[in-house]
C-alpha cells in the first residue's frame, strides 16, 4: 500500500496528501471529500478502501488515522449544489474544500480516479486508487465515516426516512419511502429515484 507513496518520496516529495471521496452515489445527503497527509513512511496494517472495511474497521481506523496524520482537511457540498452543478464537478469542488481545510501545504496530491484542474500542485489520479495507497485509503474512510456518521445524525431530523440504515443511497427501503414520502429537503432531485 506504500510503494506509490514511495515513488514520489524518491522524486523528493515529502509532503504526499491523499484525496478521496464519499457519496458520490447516494439518492440523499452531501458528497464529502478527505485530504489526508500522512507522516513519511507511514503503516497502517489492514487499510484499504473504505467500502471494503466493516462498519466498525472504519470506526478504528478512523481513529488512527486522527492520531497519526500530519494533516486532516474536510470538504462538503450540499445536495443542492450537486443537483445545480452535477456530482462530478460537486465532487471536485469537495475535494477543494478539503484541500483548502488543511492546516499543512501538501506538495504531491495523489487522487482516486481523478485529477483537480485548477489544482497547481502536482497530482496523480490513480485508479483503484483506495486500494493501492495508504494515502487515498486513509482519505476514503475520513470521508465515509465523515459522511455515515453525518447520515445518522440527519435521521433524528428526518426519522421517517430512515437514512441511519442506508445512508442515503437508493436501497429498496428507501426507494419505498421516497414513494411514500416523496423526497425531503436532502434528497438529489436530479438522481434517477428521486426525480419529481
Amino acid at each position: 500500500m506504500t510503494s506509490i507513496e514511495n515513488k514520489a518520496y524518491a522524486r523528493g516529495y515529502r509532503k504526499i496528501c491523499g484525496l478521496d471521496e464519499a457519496g458520490r452515489g447516494p439518492l440523499a445527503g452531501p458528497v464529502i471529500a478527505a485530504a489526508v497527509i500522512l507522516p513519511l513512511n507511514c503503516q497502517v496494517p489492514g487499510l484499504r478502501d473504505s467500502k471494503k472495511l466493516t462498519p466498525r474497521q472504519r470506526d478504528r481506523f478512523f481513529d488512527v488515522i486522527t492520531e497519526q496524520a500530519l494533516a486532516i482537511g474536510v470538504g462538503r457540498v450540499e445536495n443542492d449544489t450537486i443537483d445545480d452543478i452535477n456530482i462530478l464537478q460537486a465532487t471536485l469542488l469537495a475535494m477543494d474544500k478539503a484541500l483548502n481545510a488543511l492546516k499543512t501545504k501538501p506538495d504531491y496530491l495523489l487522487i482516486d480516479a481523478l485529477r483537480l484542474p485548477n489544482v497547481s500542485i502536482p497530482q496523480e489520479g490513480i485508479i483503484h486508487g483506495d486500494d493501492l495507497s495508504v494515502s487515498i485509503a486513509a482519505a476514503s474512510v475520513i470521508a465515509k465515516v465523515t459522511r455515515d456518521r453525518l447520515m445518522v445524525d440527519f435521521n433524528e431530523a428526518f426519522p421517517e426516512y430512515r437514512f441511519h440504515r442506508h445512508k442515503g443511497y437508493g436501497t429498496r427501503e428507501h426507494l419505498q419511502k421516497i414513494r411514500e414520502y416523496g423526497p425531503c429537503r436532502l434528497h438529489r432531485k436530479t438522481f434517477r429515484g428521486v426525480l419529481v
